[in-house]
């Protein structure tokens, strides 16, 4: 996983009181296994979009790590 965007993760978690687990792989949930809700995915879309210069859901909804990987590199 891009160490920036573990970064970014790490940091919408630990407002929950969690940090990400090495366990963690590219299929990851950010709803479903992180337990993001919408306002944890608005504060996560703001800061990747501000680290990347990217639009992340300019082509439709992203639902795991992977997704938004696909988003950086895309």
């Amino acid at each position: 996983m891009n160490q920036k965007l573990k970064e970014i993760i790490n940091g919408v978690l630990e407002k929950k009181g969690r940090t990400l687990e090495e366990k963690v792989d590219a299929s990851t949930s950010l709803r479903r296994d992180l337990g993001f809700d919408s306002f944890d995915l608005a504060e996560l879309t703001v800061l990747i979009e501000d680290e990347f210069d990217i639009d992340i859901f300019a082509d439709g909804l992203v639902d795991t790590i992977q997704e938004v990987e696909a988003k950086l590199h895309g």
